[in-house]
């Protein structure tokens, strides 16, 4: 195994790691900042107000992009066996 092989599986296993974590993390900042600016306008400062509506709009995510996930996942370990065999015969 080179070392150029292992910086390119490092690179595509962060690559996919942040395509599945994205709509999840992007989803839970969107909902935790309007809840945020809701409380300051309306200066309820209830600090369990944000949990709900994040834990209901992070399950809509993994509701709706969860097969996608799923596939993105399944088909970066495919090809990593796949290239299991050459990598472990250039080492």
């Amino acid at each position: 195994m080179t070392d150029t092989s292992v910086l390119s599986l490092a690179t595509q296993t962060m690559v996919i790691a942040a395509k599945l974590a994205g709509p999840i993390l992007l989803t839970a900042l969107v909902v935790g900042l309007v809840i945020s600016l809701f409380q300051s306008l309306t200066q309820i400062q209830e600090m369990t107000l944000s949990f709900v509506p994040k834990l209901v709009a992070v399950g809509l995510v993994l509701l709706l992009a969860g097969n996608w996930m799923l596939h993105q996942m399944v088909a970066f370990t495919q090809g990593l066996f796949s290239q299991l065999p050459g990598l472990l015969a250039h080492g």
